[in-house]
C-alpha cells in the first residue's frame, strides 16, 4: 500500500514535468554540455597551451576561458528561466513558507557564490591552474572553510531558489540535473587539479 501511495505521488508529480518542452530539454543540453567542454578545453589547454600560445599569455588565454564559461552561464541560466516559464504551475509552491525558503536560498546561494569568487579570484576561479597560474597555498577562509566546493553548491542552491519562486517542479527536476552534473564534473576536476599540483610540487623538488 505504501509503494503504490509513493509510485502515485510520484506520477502526479511529473505531470506537473513537460519532458518534452523545447527550452526544458535546451537546458539539460546547456547544463551537460558546459562543464563537459570547460572540462576537455581546459586538458587540451594543459596539454598544448593553444590556448596560451592563441592569446600571447597564459593570463590572456585564462581570462579568454573566463569570458566564454561566463557567457555559456548566462546562456544556460536564460535557458532555465525560459523552460519555467513554460512549465505547468506547482499549486503545492504558492505557500508562504515556500517563498520564505526560496529568499533563504537566494541569499545563501548567492554568499557562498560570491564569497567563493573573492577568495579565488579569476584564475583561480575559471581553471587557471590548468594555465600554470597555481594557488600559492589551499584556499581555507569562508566560504571553504564551510564546506567544500561552495561555488558549485552555492549555484545549486540558486538554481532551487529559483524553481520555488517561479512555483515550477519541473525546476526541481532541472535543480537536480545541474547537482548530478556537478558532482560528475567533480570527479574530473579535483583528481586532474590534484595531478596537476602534485606534478608542479615533484617538478620543483627536482630542480632543487
Amino acid at each position: 500500500m505504501i509503494v503504490e501511495h509513493a509510485i502515485d505521488y510520484i506520477d502526479y508529480l511529473m505531470s506537473y514535468v513537460d519532458f518534452t518542452e523545447t527550452y526544458f530539454l535546451l537546458t539539460i543540453a546547456c547544463v551537460v554540455f558546459n562543464p563537459t567542454w570547460w572540462n576537455i578545453t581546459a586538458r587540451m589547454e594543459y596539454k598544448t597551451k593553444f590556448m596560451t600560445k592563441m592569446c600571447g599569455s597564459k593570463e590572456n588565454g585564462c581570462y579568454l576561458l573566463a569570458f566564454l564559461i561566463f557567457s555559456l552561464g548566462i546562456l544556460r541560466d536564460w535557458l532555465f528561466s525560459e523552460a519555467l516559464n513554460r512549465q505547468p504551475i506547482f499549486n503545492e509552491f504558492d505557500r508562504f513558507e515556500v517563498e520564505i525558503l526560496s529568499y533563504i536560498l537566494y541569499g545563501v546561494g548567492g554568499i557562498l557564490v560570491l564569497g567563493a569568487y573573492l577568495k579565488l579570484g579569476i584564475t583561480g576561479t575559471y581553471l587557471g591552474d590548468y594555465f600554470g597560474i597555481l594557488m600559492k597555498e589551499r584556499v581555507t577562509g569562508f566560504p571553504f572553510n564551510v564546506m567544500n566546493n561552495p561555488m558549485y553548491n552555492g549555484s545549486v542552491m540558486l538554481f532551487i531558489a529559483h524553481a520555488l519562486s517561479y512555483k515550477s517542479f519541473a525546476g526541481i527536476v532541472l535543480s537536480f540535473v545541474v547537482y548530478v552534473v556537478y558532482k560528475f564534473a567533480l570527479v574530473f576536476e579535483e583528481s586532474f587539479t590534484n595531478h596537476i599540483y602534485s606534478t608542479a610540487a615533484a617538478k620543483k623538488n627536482k630542480s632543487k
